[in-house]
């Protein structure tokens, strides 16, 4: 009986989690953070090329978004890429891939210093 129910609640969250980060939902946000290349700053597990991400707080845990896009190719990537990591903010919409965050950005932004 106890496991029963620990599984269902795990697909009851495991389905709001799916449900809540789906990508026709199209609802666009915006996240604040630190914006850095994936491979040079974070050294992420199975990153094999340049690509963009943003570091969030949520509920006092530090939270990846990788961004989907062009990568190294985006104009705004240069400016993190080799370990540099920059303030900002990205708007877009949200999805799950492979069990990673993801957002498709539509803006991003550098804090002005």
């Amino acid at each position: 009986m106890r496991q029963t129910a620990l599984v269902l609640f795990a697909l009851v969250v495991g389905g709001v989690i799916h449900f809540g980060l789906r990508a026709d939902d199209k609802k666009e946000v915006t996240l604040k953070g630190t914006i850095l290349c994936a491979k040079c700053a974070l050294k992420a597990e199975g990153v094999t090329k340049c690509t963009t991400a943003i570091q969030v707080k949520e509920n006092g845990k530090d939270v990846i978004y990788y961004f989907d896009d062009k990568g190294s190719k985006e104009e705004y990537h240069e400016e993190v890429c080799g370990g540099a990591k920059k303030e900002g903010t990205v708007t877009g919409v949200l999805h799950m891939h492979d069990g990673k965050n993801y957002i498709k950005p539509s803006k991003v932004e550098y804090a002005k210093k």
